[in-house]
């Protein structure tokens, strides 16, 4: 497919997943609106156990940020008091810490302001609404003030046999359609998906670099299989979320766009999910009670994020 062929079919598709003003035009979290006290409370309803699994990478200098991405830097953690008597002499002693790193640098949400596509962020607000001194004015992160609802995993490469999708594999519908009939339950309304390819594997065995390139990740097709069921994120476990190098040869990031600006919807990337297809393998549950609260940075297009399935 030739690159103007390629950007035509992708406006196709954002016209057809296009959410702006389905919720009003001051709007400013998209599909989390799908999810409504009743989805919550069907949520809380899938936990039977209590057994919690952690879904996020630990935050360390030695992440997985190499420098591709300017200014995404790992966190660098500091100590700003050791032991340090405050009200003097023989009182309690405190110890404090400092972090510089990216917001998007480990497990991650993506606000809808992330990026922008034809000087456009997500409910044809400007770009320009995103300022160096401000930050994002308008569906900064902050604004998704509660990430609470079911759960649901769709183990791609579990349904294809492989512990993880080779480095060239872009997840198509077909892919979910079929990670979804594993799952044996069907993605509604106001679902939080996790997309699981294994390549976290990679980062996970040390090789940060081959985590990064080459990877798979969602295809632009994927977003209207998201539209058509209203889901309400969409997170998985890789560094780009989309496939990278991108599935249509310098087509960037056309699955951010469709996904932020187009249809509102929350992206998270770098989620550690290989804990999470154990237990769903095991239990034979794939749904569950999920909360993925946002760090509350006032404008920022990003934020740190330590989710937690709750079985």
């Amino acid at each position: 497919m030739s690159l103007p062929t390629a950007q035509a079919a992708m406006r196709e598709i954002a016209e057809r997943v296009n959410n702006w003003g389905r919720w009003g035009a001051d709007d400013e979290i998209g599909t989390l609106n799908l999810i409504t006290d009743e989805v919550v409370r069907e949520a809380a309803a899938t936990v039977r156990t209590g057994h919690r699994v952690p879904l996020a990478l630990p935050l360390r200098q030695d992440g997985v940020q190499t420098g591709m991405i300017p200014g995404r830097v790992n966190p660098m953690h500091v100590m700003v008091q050791i032991n340090q008597e405050l009200f003097g002499p023989g009182t309690v002693a405190c110890s404090d810490d400092a972090v510089t790193m990216g917001l998007q640098a480990g497990t991650h949400w993506d606000a809808l302001t992330h990026v922008s596509h034809a000087g456009k962020v997500y409910n044809g607000r400007p770009a320009d609404t995103v300022t160096a001194h401000g930050g994002a004015e308008f569906g900064g992160i902050d604004k998704a003030r509660h990430v609470v609802s079911r759960g649901v995993l769709l183990d791609v490469a579990r349904a294809r046999g492989v512990d993880r999708l080779a480095g060239g594999h872009a997840v198509t519908p077909e892919d979910l359609d079929a990670a979804e009939e594993l799952a044996g339950t069907a993605v509604r309304a106001g679902d939080i998906v996790l997309v699981r390819t294994g390549q976290v594997r990679v980062y996970l065995a040390g090789d940060k670099h081959g985590y990064g390139y080459p990877s798979p990740g969602l295809s632009v097709r994927t977003p209207e299989w998201f539209h058509a069921r209203d889901v309400a994120a969409v997170a998985n476990d890789t560094l780009t979320f989309e496939i990278f190098p991108p599935e249509i040869e310098d087509l960037w990031l056309p699955v951010h766009a469709l996904d932020l600006v187009e249809m509102g919807m929350l992206q998270g990337q770098n989620w550690n999910l290989e804990e999470l297809s154990t237990a769903c393998g095991e239990t034979g549950r794939y749904a569950f009670l999920l909360s993925a609260m946002p760090e509350p940075f006032v404008g920022a297009t990003g934020t740190p994020v330590a989710p937690v399935a709750v079985f």
